[in-house]
């Protein structure tokens, strides 16, 4: 028989963890099935801050992570938009969807529905090639801010100045516009995926210390 004290303390500890939030890391997900994989978030970056080598060098890094996970046939977009004459629209560059997961689960069903507040982006679902969960804010490190220099709708952020890091060619001079994957934090925007603030400069130091690490978003057009 357990002693009276001994039980009270059980008791209060359980009810005290039965009261605390889900951990997102032990949210019961689907088995990972790369096969059927057509959204991540890069698990790492190029690892020379906002200089990814151009949409060429991103596409090229999307393509290579997935391949690594095991993903055959599909040709993969990163959604970054980039200015002037020959600038491309993220929204423009990554198909018509249905978009899934590692995990198998629909992150958006349609272009509309991505760029619609319907979309099911978030902490646990906007993960990498192989199913992990990406840092968010609180923990360490904050990995949120994602590299796409593109508003809410889904074009070229407005701003005064750079808003592409040199169209992804700098990590020096310039700025970015990050979203957030988990849809918390700061900025004008917190809770916005692909448009929450800009970034503190383009070197790797820079977007670290926003909270964020080089990340960009992958999306298979086909």
């Amino acid at each position: 028989m357990i002693p009276r004290p001994l039980f009270l303390i059980s008791a209060i500890l359980t009810m005290t963890a039965c009261q605390q939030p889900p951990d997102v890391t032990a949210v019961d997900q689907k088995p990972v099935n790369i096969e059927t994989m057509t959204f991540f978030v890069t698990s790492v970056g190029i690892g020379d801050g906002a200089d990814l080598g151009g949409l060429a060098g991103a596409d090229a890094h999307c393509d290579s992570l997935a391949g690594t996970a095991g993903s055959r046939g599909k040709t993969w977009r990163a959604y970054l938009s980039t200015s002037g004459p020959a600038g491309e629209a993220a929204r423009d560059r990554i198909g018509r969807g249905p978009w899934t997961n590692a995990r198998q689960t629909v992150v958006a069903t349609s272009l509309e529905n991505l760029l619609s507040d319907a979309n099911a982006l978030s902490k646990a679902n906007s993960i990498s090639e192989s199913g992990a969960i990406i840092n968010g804010r609180g923990d360490r490190p904050n990995r949120h801010d994602i590299l796409t220099g593109t508003g809410m709708d889904g074009r070229l952020a407005k701003g005064d100045g750079d808003v592409t890091c040199g169209n992804w060619t700098s990590s020096d001079s310039g700025r970015a516009m990050l979203g957030h994957h988990d849809r918390v934090g700061g900025g004008q925007n917190p809770t916005h995926w692909s448009s929450a603030h800009l970034s503190r400069g383009c070197s790797q130091a820079a977007l670290r210390r926003s909270g964020g690490d080089g990340l960009f978003y992958c999306f298979a057009i086909d």
